[in-house]
């Protein structure tokens, strides 16, 4: 009974603070927040992106490696998850205060819904990118790193 209290105020620690799970010194908030803005989660001034969702090898800035991420259809998910939630949301009120034809659902939300989507999902995965670099998680910690290219594949011959 003991241990499984002590095993419960480790989690509730571990909760509290991420950082005592990696070992990490790195900023948890400000990193997404970073990576939300586009933009690198450790100096916050170079871009994270070489195009729309394509993350830099490096940042520009202060040479931080980013292509460790391994954001994958995490950043999707939850795109979709607000953004069908709001559009949802707005569907039904409008239905319910106005009724109007389909024709003027059509013309609010499919547009909404592409701009939102398109808006969102670069910041999301930039945040996801941030959370994995204040985690220290899949390459962005102190592990051995001889695994991972030592120069930029995109610029490398084949």
């Amino acid at each position: 009974m003991v241990l499984d209290q002590y095993k419960v105020m480790q989690a509730i620690e571990i909760i509290k603070s991420p950082s005592k799970l990696s070992g990490s010194d790195r900023p948890l908030w400000s990193a997404m927040k970073r990576g939300f803005g586009q933009n690198c989660p450790a100096c916050g001034e170079g871009e994270i992106y070489t195009s729309y969702l394509k993350v830099a090898y490096a940042c520009p800035k202060c040479s931080e490696e980013l292509h460790h991420h391994q954001a994958d259809d995490a950043p999707p998910y939850f795109t979709i998850l607000i953004v069908s939630h709001i559009i949802g949301a707005g569907i039904l009120w409008l239905e319910l205060n106005y009724a109007p034809s389909t024709w003027v659902h059509w013309a609010i939300w499919l547009p909404l819904l592409l701009v939102m989507t398109l808006t969102l999902l670069p910041r999301i995965k930039g945040a996801l990118v941030g959370l994995q670099w204040a985690n220290r998680m899949h390459g962005f910690g102190n592990e051995d790193e001889s695994s991972f290219p030592t120069t930029d594949p995109a610029k490398s011959p084949q």
